[in-house]
């Protein structure tokens, strides 16, 4: 099968007259999206990989707790211009993307595609929140779910409507951003000085957030419970809602108009890339020498500083789908692709799995390493880590139809066991 068909079973010849939802087959997966998926959540660890070795405030400000210096600062360059942010908005609109292909399966199917997405969302969400509330507070299963809930209404729109309404979503953040920086100077002393502390916390803080995590696991809840509940609530308004929504919004439109699927042409993708990366790279580019020339002031890098990345990364993430998308529509390296589509199967074991190595590595409970490891030695990890799932995901899905988080979230959704080995499915 080519990668960018869909297989026969795709496109249902009968309905169902018992109208019982079923999980999409394996064979109904579109091979492209599934690389794309794989290609974001690899992706994805390369930034959180700093949430889960350094404190909170570096993730934002790099000179907030590390020296930024000699090797260090040119990975945090780099990770900074090819990572940060791009890859939280392929996964977004991704899930834009699968919003629509879902309600589609399940209305051919003749099922009700709203009970569906809801119970689907819902489980997602309770994942998410035991996830970040006992686990790892960077989470962002939580939020996906509940943007997912409110996006959802628009899944009939126009491409172009949608186009449209993500993009004045994604410009509220920039909004409050820009008046933010305005208001800076007319804010309480008490305010102002709260913003200092957490864009570079004092040496106190560090170290106990440090001392936190390199205990055992009550002793992180201290800072993971308010640290998630801050990301839920205030980040959550001012932020991620916003930027989500617009991402998802984006990736219903890009699905409706066959961009996801490698339906258009080779040379359409290969604008893709061009556009995305010139008007996206040198706008990243610049926002990092600006940052620098600014000292990492927090009055300018909090507010202004983050808006060149903020756009730049939504230019970048798209030249990433026409680069998978062209990779795939052309069939140039059929078993890398089919690596990264079979990662990007198991997308929600995947990322599960990364927290838990990760966390294995730098808390308490596990090695310990919390604050200890420098960029360069996140760097080594993250290439381990990625190997691993690269090795691992094709071998398991031999023999298995779903990843084991995947079987857990599909069993709940439809309320039945799925039949997790390939044999079974075979037999059945």
């Amino acid at each position: 099968m080519s990668t960018n068909q869909l297989a026969p079973e795709t496109v249902p010849q009968t309905i169902d007259n018992t109208k019982t939802a079923v999980p999409t087959k394996p064979s109904e997966r579109i091979i492209a999206l599934d690389a794309l998926r794989g290609f974001a959540i690899l992706g994805i660890l390369a930034m959180n990989i700093q949430s889960f070795a350094d404190i909170l405030a570096a993730y934002a400000n790099p000179v907030a707790y590390e020296n930024l210096i000699g090797l260090n600062k040119w990975i945090w360059i780099l990770s900074h211009t090819f990572f940060s942010f791009k890859f939280m908005a392929l996964f977004a609109m991704m899930f834009g993307a699968g919003i629509i292909l879902m309600t589609q399966c399940a209305e051919a199917k003749g099922v009700s595609p709203a009970k569906l997405h809801y119970r689907r969302n819902f489980w997602l969400l309770l994942f998410g929140l035991v996830h970040a509330y006992f686990v790892w507070m960077g989470d962002i299963l939580a939020i996906y779910a509940v943007c997912g809930f409110v996006v959802y209404i628009f899944r009939k729109r126009s491409p172009r409507l949608l186009i449209i309404i993500g993009l004045i979503l994604l410009a509220i953040p920039s909004v409050m951003s820009i008046a933010g920086s305005a208001a800076l100077p007319s804010l309480p002393v008490e305010i102002v000085a709260e913003l200092k502390h957490q864009w570079g916390p004092p040496a106190e803080i560090v170290a106990d957030e440090i001392a936190s995590y390199q205990g055992g696991w009550w002793q992180q809840m201290r800072y993971r419970v308010p640290q998630s509940l801050e990301m839920h609530i205030f980040v959550f308004v001012v932020f991620s809602l916003w930027r989500v929504c617009g991402l998802m919004l984006w990736g219903m439109a890009l699905f409706k108009l066959g961009v996801f699927t490698a339906e258009r042409s080779k040379s359409f993708y290969g604008r893709f890339v061009l556009f995305g990366f010139l008007a996206g790279f040198p706008l990243v580019i610049y926002g990092i020498a600006q940052n620098f020339a600014h000292d990492w002031d927090f009055a300018y890098s909090m507010f202004i500083g983050t808006q060149f990345n903020y756009w730049g990364s939504l230019f970048v993430s798209l030249g990433y789908i026409g680069m998978v998308m062209f990779i795939a529509k052309s069939e140039w390296m059929p078993k890398v692709v089919n690596r990264f589509a079979a990662v990007g199967r198991m997308a929600l074991t995947n990322y599960f799995m990364q927290t838990i190595i990760c966390t294995t590595i730098f808390y308490g409970h596990g090695l310990g390493l919390f604050g200890q490891v420098e960029r360069t030695g996140q760097v080594l990890i993250v290439l381990v880590v990625w190997a691993f799932q690269l090795i691992v995901s094709p071998l398991w899905l031999d023999h298995y139809r779903f990843g084991p988080f995947e079987w857990l979230w599909r069993s709940l959704t439809y309320w039945k066991l799925q039949p997790m080995r390939k044999l079974q499915t075979a037999q059945g």
